[in-house]
This record gives C-alpha cells, sequence and structure tokens, in this order.
C-alpha cells in the first residue's frame, strides 16, 4: 500500500472516530442516558473536540500529534463511567472507550506514515557528506 493511501485512511478513521466521539457525547447526555431528565449541562464535554476537528479535516500534523494525547481524558472518563455507572450509561462509556482508542491509533498511525522517509533507491548514487 502506497504512502498516499495509508495516509487518506488514517485521516478519514481519525474524522470518522472523532466525529462519532462528538455524536456520542450529545446524544449520551441529552437523550440516551442524561443525568438529569432533559438533558444536562455535561453535553459540553464535547466542545473541546470540535477544536480539532477543523485540523484533523485540514490534514494538520500538529493536530494529530497533540489530539492523540488529549483524546486519553475522555478514554479516562469513558473508562470510571464503565465501572461505576449502570447500564445503559455503561455501555455507552465502553462505547467512548472504543472510539478513543480507534482515534488514538489513527492519529499516531497518521504521523508514523507521515514523518516516515522513503526508502533510498538503489539507482541514486549514495550522498556523502
Amino acid at each position: 500500500m502506497d504512502k498516499t493511501r495509508k495516509i487518506d485512511i488514517t485521516r478519514w478513521l481519525a474524522v470518522a472516530s472523532l466525529t462519532g466521539l462528538i455524536a456520542l457525547g450529545l446524544a449520551w447526555e441529552m437523550w440516551l442516558a442524561p443525568i438529569r431528565p432533559g438533558g444536562s449541562l455535561l453535553a459540553l464535554k464535547v466542545l473541546p473536540l470540535v477544536l480539532p476537528l477543523a485540523g484533523v479535516l485540514k490534514n494538520r500534523m500538529y493536530t494529530y500529534r497533540w489530539l492523540s494525547l488529549f483524546v486519553w481524558i475522555y478514554f479516562t472518563e469513558g473508562v470510571v463511567r464503565a465501572w461505576s455507572d449502570v447500564a445503559p450509561s455503561n455501555y455507552l462509556a465502553m462505547l467512548e472507550i472504543a472510539l478513543c482508542l480507534l482515534l488514538f491509533v489513527a492519529c499516531a498511525l497518521h504521523v508514523r506514515v507521515r514523518l516516515k522517509k522513503p526508502a533510498a533507491s538503489a539507482d541514486l548514487p549514495a550522498q556523502t557528506s
């Protein structure tokens, strides 16, 4: 598989998992299993996830780097709520964990592929310095 295709795949995996986290966070706190009937202000937790969406869509390397670290905050929330909440909230938390792991892997692979140097061609003369 060529480098451009790998970059595209990891980019769209990151976009899909990030938008999935945003949609899950809103639906979870507003309709699926809100803390209070009718929704709660906890739905605002998705606002920080909207910020990196523009950078990921524009394929900015810096965004992938800091997003791969930032996503662990949501992973931690998912782990805590998966083991402390009751159904259906704990199942939603497990889905959040899966989306966070997918986003981390997509970001890490994206950065790795983009930073990987192309293999030296055999027909080029060796460079000396």
